[in-house]
């Protein structure tokens, strides 16, 4: 830990040594061979640590929308990685027709099993939560992005698990909203945390009070979602946008991509000089990387890089 910090007098020191457990906490979610910049000391990034690969069963059923080949089916969640040039875009489908998407204890389970599966996959680079019931949706703790593609229903629990995910997306006639005062209980899956960090405290309190369901438009016009599309024929429209999104994220480094999303969500946790000091540590790790000099290589060659996450 600090030794500077440690050492400091009075609560100025309290402060900084403070400070330095929460770095230190931060790169520790990271793996144990990170290592933080200046007095903070911890090993240093092995590129191993991404290594460690899921594959999916082979077999199931096909996609019927044609958007990959290999498919890892169960009965309410089915793992999709998409395959050409959207190789690196994994789609978790969440499929449970006969209860409307509810989240059951089985459902919470594989989500689970799914994600600590994807934490660990280096070749993911970003993943789409969706429904594979027409009209309904309903991510996770993921190290790479996530996003939420709500082309129908996204009521109590499905809302929240569109409130873990990085990113939103909404078609038009999709509803939203945390309706469990209706039943005389609270939002229990993160709901009363994470919507007043999505669109404020009031708005939030006033939105869980009145159990109220927001379309598309209305949701984006509170900050909920990041866009809104008018809903299409086949009813995918903000899968698609959604995909589009990921497409966006493919050429980035991989290293980076994990790197930004934990500095940009611990930094938002604490006071900005300790979220500076969270994002120097985060930084610091980029730099030893193949990746960066990948970067620069092909900076310098005019050509587009070949990132390998590591």
């Amino acid at each position: 830990m600090a030794v500077a910090a440690a050492a400091a007098p009075g609560a100025l020191g309290t402060l900084q040594a403070s400070r330095a457990r929460l770095v230190a906490a931060c790169c520790a979610r990271l793996g144990p061979r990170w290592r933080l910049p200046g007095s903070w000391t911890c090993r240093r990034l092995d590129s191993t640590i991404w290594a460690r690969g899921w594959t999916p069963a082979a077999g199931g059923a096909a996609w019927q929308r044609g958007y990959s080949s290999e498919v890892k089916t169960e009965d309410e969640l089915r793992v999709r990685y998409l395959e050409e040039e959207n190789r690196g875009i994994v789609v978790l489908g969440i499929n449970r027709a006969y209860a409307k998407n509810s989240l059951s204890k089985n459902l919470i389970k594989m989500l689970s099993k799914a994600v600590d599966a994807l934490k660990s996959d280096k070749k993911v680079r970003t993943i789409i939560v969706r429904s594979e019931v027409p009209g309904i949706f309903c991510a996770a703790n993921l190290p790479v992005p996530t996003i939420a593609a709500i082309d129908g229903l996204a009521l109590g629990g499905g809302l929240e698990l569109a409130l873990a995910c990085d990113i939103r997306v909404a078609a038009s006639s999709a509803k939203m909203g945390l309706v469990e005062t209706k039943l005389a209980i609270i939002p229990g899956g993160g709901g009363t945390q994470r919507l007043p960090r999505a669109i404020g405290m009031s708005l939030a309190k006033e939105l869980i009070f009145s159990a109220r369901v927001l379309d598309g438009q209305e949701a984006k016009s509170v900050g909920l979602i990041s866009h809104v599309l008018e809903q299409n024929q086949e009813g995918d429209a903000a899968y698609r946008k959604a995909l589009d999104l990921a497409r966006e994220f493919l050429p980035q480094g991989p290293v980076a991509m994990r790197v930004a999303k934990l500095a940009i969500n611990q930094g938002m946790e604490v006071d900005l000089v300790t979220g500076l000091a969270i994002e120097e540590a985060c930084y610091a790790q980029t730099i030893p990387t193949k990746d960066r000099l990948e970067g620069l290589l092909a900076f310098k060659e005019k050509r587009t890089p070949r990132y390998k996450g590591e």
